[in-house]
């Protein structure tokens, strides 16, 4: 099993969040961001020999974590936020791998590079600043050069709008789908597969159910086109309901396996064994390393 989307957080990241004085910091284990009620975090959730342990335990064989975009660190200009996340995550141990990460206040493209050459599987990018055509153009840099290095994206959920702190839901069942969707459509509107032919990009959390849309496009006057074999959705938060209806627009081939561990788990999408080996496996196999690679056995499901 491939899981290609986790969070967990290295010591010496959790040390620079406790450092800083101003969102997003750590006092203790209670996380402060700038537009989200404090949320008391388990420090079992980022304690790595048991996240290890749980994954032997489900059989994973991959999993890729990533920087916690809704905590805005790519707008903060903190160096060494950044680098605390990368030095600490390119030595996780198996089955752990990560998503690099990259400063979007002047991106340094050598240096993502040399993260993609170190490891790095690809790189994650915050839904927030990709929400209009104008937000892909802008990481045109960025995006040719993962491209360049055959190297996945993952849109993640960014930053949410300040809301009543009494609806601790609010921001990842509203603000985040709507920043998946937003960044699903603007990709289409920027016509990002004419400029990127071969990037291959997934969203979290099933791009915000953007896809079941379509027949709005449709209707609308838009038009869905073919399927796009590089373009990707994965699992996170959804079940059965969800996933099934994204799949009947993009087909099973471009659902992928992703948890969102320590914030949720694995869902029975009762699509049956094969689909279900096809969407823990193959697919994020094809999603992390190219449709040209071999895969390898799938072991345990």
């Amino acid at each position: 099993m491939i899981d290609v989307h986790q969070h967990l957080w290295p010591v010496g990241f959790v040390d620079r969040l406790r450092a800083r004085s101003e969102p997003p910091y750590l006092d203790g284990w209670t996380l402060h961001t700038a537009t989200e009620a404090p949320y008391d975090v388990d420090p079992a959730a980022h304690a790595v020999d048991k996240r290890v342990a749980l994954e032997q335990d489900s059989g994973t064989k991959l999993a890729v974590v990533s920087l916690s975009s809704p905590l805005g660190i790519e707008h903060l200009g903190d160096a060494a936020l950044l680098d605390a996340w990368h030095a600490g995550a390119v030595e996780f141990p198996a089955p752990f791998k990560a998503w690099a990460a990259v400063d979007l206040l002047d991106p340094d493209v050598e240096g993502l590079e040399s993260l993609l050459d170190k490891g790095f599987l690809g790189l994650q990018l915050p839904a927030h600043v990709l929400g209009t055509p104008a937000g892909w153009a802008a990481l045109g840099e960025v995006l040719a050069a993962v491209e360049r290095l055959n190297k996945p994206i993952l849109v993640h959920p960014g930053v949410a709008q300040p809301v009543d702190e009494a609806l601790c839901w609010w921001a990842p069942v509203v603000d985040y789908t709507s920043q998946l969707q937003a960044a699903w459509w603007s990709w289409h509107a920027f016509g990002g597969r004419r400029s990127y032919p071969a990037l291959r990009l997934c969203f979290a959390a099933a791009a915000g159910l953007a896809p079941v849309h379509h027949e709005r496009l449709a209707a609308r006057g838009g038009r869905l086109g073919t399927i796009d074999p590089n373009l990707y959705v994965d699992t996170s938060s959804y079940g059965p309901q969800g996933i099934d209806a994204v799949a009947r627009v993009l087909g099973i081939d471009q659902v992928v396996h992703g948890t969102d561990r320590p914030y949720a788990g694995i869902t029975d999408l009762r699509q049956g064994d094969a689909a279900t080996a096809v969407i823990r496996h193959d697919n994020p196999h094809r999603l992390l390393f190219g449709a040209g690679t071999p895969t390898p056995e799938r072991g345990v499901q």
